[in-house]
């Protein structure tokens, strides 16, 4: 194992599990280490060729290690460590001149397994729609750069002088000129273009086409943007043997191929050089399926575990949207500045500019001049804003916690693993449509989004999730007599922004148990204060003497997840609590306009004129916790969605500092040269 691997692939020992546990090859002499089963190397590279000389000495097989096909967000010359790896014990397969473990895969097509098959196919819907592809380093072209729609486009895709995969598909670099004279020749009609290597545009490596291209005054396509958008411009696509080739049939596109990568002779690409021994037709699902399925390993970069290429292809193309989303000039303002890193958790890009302000009277105009976009803390929206903005056409996007927060409160600085962002409103004032009502009231709810919906709210109850998790020692018993009405009242903060804009006739926690004692008498009435009131961070603390008569038992410091199966109902102005309660099948009475009001789902005390369609309960948690909530992990700093989100909640324990992500290559690195292997430990599931 070579030192290089060792420190580049952040989790080499779980690439390699099946194989065990690698270590640095210290000895190198006549006889093997006792208990060497294999070495690995980079491929069949110069760098590895030592590796190969004591197998064969040694009488011990090698097991060739490359990028895999999604490698990462970044390039590799930019440190990106890979989430995907290839792992081959019988070649490699971008040298044509033997087989390959996927070239095996590849002649039985028919073996491969409906579970492959189907998430082939998924993969292939993913890579289509979000456009990631082994690299996903730029954006996508803009829709209405007029490329390719006035004149066919023809793309030539360049590669980086030396790669080895260009002997190894039977090319020499004078072929990549042949191939341009061809594309012109063959496309008299159409406008040819030469894809310049990611690698090659900001001159970490040589070109096999720039010179060529720029003698026939053929144009460059150098602009940093996907080739997932480019290529699906072009009317065909040549290449000599460059990934880029399958990334461009997963889109749709017809291919040439001028050498012999992995994915030629099978019949789907138009091939100039002939391989006899590729005998099977394999179609593109079984193509993708033995490709990216079977053959290439994964890890999740946010559990550091094994996983399959449809949670890698997710998380790229998480990561990819929110790059794209956030891409340009945006201002935060609201925000404090101990907790601005939570921000940029949720809302950088690596296409864009995220920066922190204050209000002041050229804000805006300012914000204008750079064409950016304002971004506020909802409950800390100065009250001229918007006015402003919308006399500069500036967008104002507002944000605010989301519904499964955190472990802790966010007074106390508990980071923040779920947000919600709105361009229209927000969920809590329902004086104006948010985006959360638009959707709800008018989005297709597809069965699968229903069935995840439905096995999340089922996760979310076994598993006692709540908005801040404050999980408690404290006793937490109702003690209601058998068969007594049980009334669960939650506080809320007096001065909070729901409770400003819920309007109606209740305005403070002692208005709503009045009205909940008066209308139940004979009721049992547990009361909650809200969490960050008896933290003594907020407003709303209700005087012990004000709550007598009114309360039957008031619950300081309970974890209110622990409640809800002792109550029949829950009585609330605005609280999130009200949503929480209706995941688990509770009776839930509203008396302001929280979100989860209005849909048929409660009994309501206010009007809700624009609510007009009837939901089910996944309906409602299709739109609120998987399309309209966003998540992060605090640990990584990358997108998540709400299962890892849960599986972050679950696992309370402190972060050991070993498993910090600055330091975990150094450690990876060191204990794998001692010989160690390194197990991550995982997030409790």
């Amino acid at each position: 194992m070579s030192q290089w691997v060792a420190w580049k692939v952040l989790h080499l020992p779980q690439f390699l599990g099946p194989e065990g546990p690698p270590c640095w090859l210290w000895r190198r002499g006549r006889k093997a280490p006792n208990g060497l089963k294999a070495i690995a190397g980079i491929g069949y590279k110069d760098s590895s060729a030592q590796a190969r000389v004591l197998c064969k000495r040694w009488g011990l097989p090698y097991i060739a290690i490359e990028d895999g096909f999604l490698r990462s967000s970044s390039l590799g010359v930019e440190g990106d460590t890979p989430m995907s790896l290839v792992v081959d014990p019988v070649g490699i397969h971008y040298l044509a001149d033997r087989p390959s473990l996927l070239e095996n895969i590849l002649q039985a097509p028919d073996a491969l397994t409906p579970a492959e098959l189907n998430s082939a196919r998924q993969l292939i819907a993913l890579m289509r729609s979000s456009g990631i592809g082994k690299y996903n380093n730029a954006p996508d072209l803009d829709p209405t750069d007029p490329l390719g729609r006035e004149r066919p486009l023809v793309l030539v895709v360049d590669q980086t002088a030396g790669d080895y995969s260009i002997p190894g598909g039977g090319l020499t670099e004078a072929d990549y000129v042949h191939m341009l004279d061809a594309a012109l020749a063959e496309n008299p009609d159409a406008e040819v273009r030469v894809r310049i290597h990611p690698d090659c545009v900001g001159g970490h490596k040589p070109s096999c086409l720039l010179a060529a291209a720029t003698a026939r005054g053929v144009a460059l396509e150098a602009r940093p943007v996907s080739w997932a958008s480019l290529a699906r411009r072009a009317r065909r696509v040549y290449i000599g043997t460059s990934q880029a080739g399958l990334e461009a049939l997963i889109q749709g596109v017809p291919v040439t191929c001028f050498g012999l990568p992995f994915y030629a002779g099978w019949g789907l690409t138009d091939d100039r050089m002939p391989i006899p021994r590729r005998t099977a037709r394999p179609d593109l699902v079984q193509l993708v399926a033995a490709a990216y399925v079977r053959y290439c390993r994964y890890v999740d970069p946010l559990t550091g575990q094994l996983t399959d290429a449809l949670t890698v292809a997710r998380q790229l193309a998480r990561k990819k949207a929110q790059d794209a989303e956030f891409a340009g000039s945006i201002t935060v303002l609201g925000v404090k500045r101990h907790k601005q890193h939570n921000i940029r958790r949720f809302f950088s890009s690596r296409w864009g500019h995220l920066t922190f302000a204050e209000d002041s009277p050229t804000l805006v105009a300012d914000v204008a001049a750079r064409q950016g976009k304002v971004m506020v803390w909802a409950a800390r929206e100065p009250a001229d804003l918007k006015a402003r903005a919308v006399a500069l056409n500036v967008p104002v996007w507002r944000i605010e916690d989301g519904f499964l927060r955190s472990n802790g409160l966010g007074a106390l600085n508990a980071p923040a693993l779920s947000l919600v962002l709105d361009r229209s409103g927000m969920h809590f004032d329902a004086s104006t449509p948010c985006d959360l009502e638009t959707w709800l009231e008018q989005m297709d709810f597809y069965a699968d989004a229903l069935a995840e919906a439905a096995r999340l709210r089922e996760r979310i109850v076994a598993q006692g999730a709540s908005k801040y998790n404050l999980k408690s020692t404290v006793d937490n018993q109702v003690r209601a007599r058998p068969g007594q009405r049980r009334i669960l009242v939650p506080g809320q903060v007096e001065d909070d922004a729901s409770l400003r804009c819920s309007g109606g006739a209740l305005h403070d926690n002692l208005e709503l148990l009045t009205h909940v004692r008066a209308n139940a008498p004979d009721a049992w009435i547990v009361y909650k204060p809200h969490p960050d009131v008896e933290a003594g961070k907020r407003r709303g603390n209700a005087p012990s003497d004000d709550l007598l008569g009114l309360a039957d038992q008031v619950l300081p410091g309970a974890d209110i997840a622990s409640l809800y199966d002792q109550v029949d109902e829950v009585h609330t102005l605005s609280s999130t609590s009200g949503f929480e309660a209706l995941l688990r099948g509770l009776k839930v009475v509203t008396h302001g306009t929280p979100f989860y009001a209005g849909w048929g789902l409660t009994h309501d005390h206010q009007p809700f004129a624009r609510r007009t369609r009837r939901l089910t309960l996944d309906q409602l948690v299709a739109g609120a916790l998987l399309r309209y909530a966003r998540y992060a992990d605090p640990q990584h700093a990358l997108p998540c969605d709400a299962w890892h989100a849960l599986t972050c909640l679950s696992n309370r324990r402190p972060q050991p500092l070993a498993q910090h992500p600055r330091l975990l290559p150094l450690l990876n690195y060191t204990r794998t040269m001692l010989g160690y292997g390194r197990t991550a430990v995982p997030l409790k599931d």
